[in-house]
């Protein structure tokens, strides 16, 4: 897809990928309020996606108007009674309307978005399980990719992993457990089952240096490494593993490094420099470190097999618990000025990653979408009037008092929220195009 950019216009396929990326999490977002109201008996007079001059519409049985508008930057719920899209103000009317209905059916109206985000995270993900499965015991080579000569390579597509230096690797979680152990060199013995005959062939050490994929706007995607690419030494030193390179980028304080790299079967020199980074640690705390930008892992590919859908569901909601656990607690460090607040973005940032997504193919793109589609609930649940974390802070302070907020008090907080967010997008804004290019 990559190859396709020059044609389309980079930019253009840049914003094509944010707008497919936000109109899938905003019609969720939304379609959760309503739907959740609709059960709740509240009417809807409007649903929109996208803002402005209304360019296809239609209306349903019950008289709610689909719509899709101009500006697709997000959209909303026209509920019976509402004043205005932001569902602020209007007239207590009958039943059907959002102010007319009693308080457990307002409260899970509004809760009901960021739930369906969180939803579709969970959807997404257990897909994504389902798609690309998991290893298979006892490990299977499926693919092995071409390396350079300075690393020896025996192995063949097919052998079955017994044993590597003489640790037990029969299972996913054995291998696991001897790569720990095995010592950091240019060659190692594998014992593999090929073609039913036990034998021994030498093999690289399995986490090589191959990227396997390269982040967005890093030093690395600055400087030109790119996918595929395997470096066989930094600033003149041969690296083998990949944690030898996570040594040397870590303590090189920032200064230029020069990668020798092969590619494709050509050698070439890169310069990169490396870039202070935080990253969530296992005890939800974070730390600051020098990174290129580049993942790696097992240099081949296993056989996988598809897991049952219990499976998919269980690690799809692991997966999202830890992504709004890094979330809250990257904030909470933001705040007490524990790590940069360079990684806080605004809709451009967003944009270009949405597009460095979809350019990376299908699978990242969808995954992409799932990841955004959880920080655009956990957002909306912040305590800040004009998100639905607001709303709900009203409904508790109904709940707490018997009363609502006066239409004065309500004016005041909406107008104080909408300073926040505007304030936090320019903050935003000026990190993505000037303080953190």
């Amino acid at each position: 897809m990559a190859d396709f950019l020059p044609f389309f216009g980079s930019a253009g396929f840049t914003i094509a990928a944010f707008v497919v990326a936000l109109s899938i999490i905003v019609a969720i977002h939304e379609y959760g309020h309503y739907i959740v109201g609709r059960w709740s008996g509240i009417g809807a007079e409007v649903f929109s996606l996208g803002f402005g001059p209304v360019l296809l519409s239609r209306v349903d049985k019950r008289g709610t108007r689909w719509q899709i508008a101009a500006i697709p930057l997000g959209g909303y719920v026209k509920f019976n009674g509402d004043a205005n899209a932001a569902s602020v103000g209007g007239t207590v009317g009958g039943r059907d309307t959002m102010l007319g209905a009693p308080l457990w059916a307002r409260a899970a109206t509004v809760a009901a978005g960021p739930v369906f985000n969180f939803i579709l995270t969970i959807v997404i993900f257990t897909g994504l399980g389902l798609w690309v499965g998991k290893a298979t015991d006892p490990l299977t080579l499926r693919s092995v990719p071409d390396l350079p000569a300075s690393f020896i390579q025996d192995l063949q597509v097919g052998d079955q992993i017994i044993a590597v230096e003489d640790m037990d690797a029969r299972s996913v979680a054995d291998f696991s457990i001897a790569l720990d152990q095995l010592p950091v060199q240019p060659s190692l013995t594998y014992t593999v089952l090929r073609d039913g005959v036990e034998q021994q062939v030498e093999g690289p050490f399995p986490e090589t240096t191959r990227v396997l994929s390269v982040n967005h706007d890093s030093a690395a995607a600055v400087a030109g490494v790119k996918e595929g690419d395997v470096i066989t030494a930094i600033d003149g030193q041969p690296v083998y593993a990949f944690s030898q390179m996570v040594e040397i980028v870590g303590a090189s304080d920032g200064k230029v490094l020069t990668l020798d790299i092969w590619r494709s079967g050509e050698s070439l020199q890169i310069e990169v420099a490396p870039r202070r980074t935080d990253l969530p640690t296992a005890d939800g705390g974070f730390e600051t470190r020098w990174l290129m930008g580049v993942s790696g892992g097992i240099f081949f590919d296993p056989e996988t097999t598809t897991p049952n859908v219990v499976t998919a569901f269980t690690d799809a909601v692991r997966q999202l618990w830890y992504v709004l656990q890094t979330s809250v607690s990257a904030l909470w460090y933001m705040i007490a000025g524990q790590i940069s607040t360079c990684n806080l973005s605004s809709p451009v940032g967003i944009a270009q990653a949405s597009g460095a997504m979809a350019a990376a193919g299908l699978t990242d793109f969808i995954s992409f979408i799932g990841f955004l589609s959880a920080a655009v609930g956990l957002l909306n649940l912040f305590p800040i009037p004009v998100l639905d974390g607001g709303h709900l802070v009203f409904h508790a302070y109904e709940a707490i008092t018997g009363r609502r907020p006066s239409d004065g008090a309500m004016r005041i907080l909406i107008a104080l929220g909408l300073s926040v967010i505007l304030t936090l997008t320019l903050f935003g804004l000026l990190n993505d195009l000037v303080l953190c290019p």
